[in-house]
Protein backbone atom coordinates (compact mmCIF):
# COMPACT_ATOMS: atom_id res chain seq x y z
CA UNK A 1 0.00 0.00 0.00
CA UNK A 2 3.33 2.42 0.03
CA UNK A 3 2.79 3.00 -3.66
CA UNK A 4 1.13 6.07 -4.98
CA UNK A 5 -0.97 4.60 -7.34
CA UNK A 6 -2.13 1.53 -4.82
CA UNK A 7 -4.38 3.98 -2.61
CA UNK A 8 -5.85 6.08 -5.55
CA UNK A 9 -7.05 2.44 -6.93
CA UNK A 10 -8.15 1.02 -3.45
CA UNK A 11 -10.02 4.53 -2.95
CA UNK A 12 -11.97 4.82 -6.51
CA UNK A 13 -13.05 1.19 -5.65
CA UNK A 14 -14.00 2.16 -2.30
CA UNK A 15 -15.98 5.06 -2.86
CA UNK A 16 -16.74 5.33 -6.35
CA UNK A 17 -17.20 1.62 -7.11
CA UNK A 18 -14.86 1.30 -9.71
CA UNK A 19 -14.84 -2.71 -10.39
CA UNK A 20 -13.84 -2.81 -14.37
CA UNK A 21 -9.64 -2.23 -15.48
CA UNK A 22 -10.49 0.20 -18.14
CA UNK A 23 -12.59 2.56 -15.92
CA UNK A 24 -9.73 2.66 -12.89
CA UNK A 25 -7.35 3.33 -16.25
CA UNK A 26 -9.74 6.31 -17.63
CA UNK A 27 -10.64 7.58 -14.37
CA UNK A 28 -6.77 7.85 -12.83
CA UNK A 29 -4.71 7.69 -15.84
CA UNK A 30 -2.29 4.87 -14.85
CA UNK A 31 -0.10 3.37 -17.54
CA UNK A 32 -1.74 0.24 -18.43
CA UNK A 33 1.16 -1.96 -16.86
CA UNK A 34 1.29 -0.43 -13.81
CA UNK A 35 -2.60 -0.48 -12.83
CA UNK A 36 -2.29 -4.69 -14.18
CA UNK A 37 0.64 -4.83 -11.83
CA UNK A 38 -1.15 -3.41 -8.98
CA UNK A 39 -4.60 -5.06 -9.58
CA UNK A 40 -2.65 -8.12 -10.05
CA UNK A 41 -1.12 -7.64 -6.69
CA UNK A 42 -4.12 -6.73 -4.92
CA UNK A 43 -5.73 -9.87 -5.98
CA UNK A 44 -2.51 -12.15 -4.90
CA UNK A 45 -2.69 -10.59 -1.41
CA UNK A 46 -6.39 -11.12 -0.97
CA UNK A 47 -7.56 -7.02 -1.28
CA UNK A 48 -9.49 -7.95 -4.20
CA UNK A 49 -11.13 -10.78 -5.84
CA UNK A 50 -10.73 -11.05 -10.06
CA UNK A 51 -13.82 -11.98 -11.01
CA UNK A 52 -15.05 -13.34 -14.82
CA UNK A 53 -17.85 -11.10 -16.32
CA UNK A 54 -19.07 -11.94 -19.77
CA UNK A 55 -19.56 -9.23 -22.00
CA UNK A 56 -21.12 -8.53 -26.10
CA UNK A 57 -17.19 -7.98 -26.86
CA UNK A 58 -15.61 -11.25 -24.92
CA UNK A 59 -15.32 -11.94 -21.26
CA UNK A 60 -13.65 -9.61 -18.88
CA UNK A 61 -12.69 -9.34 -15.41
CA UNK A 62 -14.16 -7.38 -12.52
CA UNK A 63 -11.79 -6.26 -9.54
CA UNK A 64 -13.99 -6.62 -6.30
CA UNK A 65 -12.80 -5.52 -3.10
CA UNK A 66 -12.75 -8.43 -0.45
CA UNK A 67 -13.64 -7.83 3.24
CA UNK A 68 -9.71 -6.90 3.65
CA UNK A 69 -10.07 -4.70 0.71
CA UNK A 70 -12.63 -2.94 2.47
CA UNK A 71 -11.31 -2.63 6.10
CA UNK A 72 -9.24 0.05 4.49
CA UNK A 73 -11.66 2.48 4.42
CA UNK A 74 -10.47 4.04 8.02
CA UNK A 75 -6.92 3.94 6.48
CA UNK A 76 -7.66 6.03 3.25
CA UNK A 77 -10.03 8.43 5.33
CA UNK A 78 -7.10 8.92 7.40
CA UNK A 79 -4.11 9.09 5.07
CA UNK A 80 -6.26 11.71 3.38
CA UNK A 81 -7.15 13.72 5.95
CA UNK A 82 -3.18 13.41 6.60
CA UNK A 83 -2.49 14.50 3.01
CA UNK A 84 -4.67 17.47 3.04
CA UNK A 85 -3.17 19.02 6.59
CA UNK A 86 0.52 18.55 5.50
CA UNK A 87 1.29 17.88 1.95
CA UNK A 88 -1.45 19.55 0.32
CA UNK A 89 -2.50 22.13 2.55
CA UNK A 90 -5.54 24.39 0.97
CA UNK A 91 -8.93 23.04 -0.24
CA UNK A 92 -9.21 19.57 -0.16
CA UNK A 93 -9.74 17.76 -3.47
CA UNK A 94 -11.87 14.70 -1.78
CA UNK A 95 -14.33 15.31 0.85
CA UNK A 96 -15.54 11.73 2.92
CA UNK A 97 -19.53 12.66 3.66
CA UNK A 98 -22.11 10.43 5.86
CA UNK A 99 -24.52 9.08 3.09
CA UNK A 100 -27.27 9.70 5.46
CA UNK A 101 -26.79 12.83 7.03
CA UNK A 102 -24.06 14.21 4.63
CA UNK A 103 -22.09 15.04 8.13
CA UNK A 104 -18.12 15.03 7.66
CA UNK A 105 -16.37 12.05 8.21
CA UNK A 106 -13.27 11.92 10.11
CA UNK A 107 -10.56 9.15 11.28
CA UNK A 108 -9.94 9.28 14.61
CA UNK A 109 -8.64 6.92 17.75
CA UNK A 110 -10.68 5.95 20.04
CA UNK A 111 -11.10 3.72 23.50
CA UNK A 112 -12.74 0.45 22.95
CA UNK A 113 -13.71 0.66 26.63
CA UNK A 114 -14.41 3.62 27.42
CA UNK A 115 -15.97 5.29 23.95
CA UNK A 116 -14.03 8.53 24.30
CA UNK A 117 -11.42 10.17 21.48
CA UNK A 118 -7.75 9.22 22.46
CA UNK A 119 -5.39 12.09 21.38
CA UNK A 120 -1.93 11.10 20.39
CA UNK A 121 0.02 11.64 23.78
CA UNK A 122 -2.50 9.33 25.38
CA UNK A 123 -1.45 6.31 23.99
CA UNK A 124 0.80 3.76 24.69
CA UNK A 125 2.21 0.88 22.69
CA UNK A 126 2.44 -2.49 24.70
CA UNK A 127 4.37 -5.55 23.45
CA UNK A 128 2.85 -8.59 23.29
CA UNK A 129 4.03 -12.20 22.80
CA UNK A 130 4.74 -11.66 18.96
CA UNK A 131 7.12 -8.49 19.08
CA UNK A 132 9.19 -9.61 22.21
CA UNK A 133 12.06 -7.24 21.19
CA UNK A 134 9.97 -4.28 21.19
CA UNK A 135 11.08 -1.27 23.28
CA UNK A 136 9.61 2.25 24.24
CA UNK A 137 11.70 4.94 23.46
CA UNK A 138 13.50 7.01 25.92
Amino acid sequence: MGERWSLLIIRHALFRGVTRFGDFQRSLGVARNILAARLDRFVEEGLMERRPVAAARGPYHDYVLTDMGRELLPVVVALTHWGDRWAAPGDPPVVFRHADCGGAVHQQAVCQDCGQPVAIHAVQAHPTAHEPSFRRPT
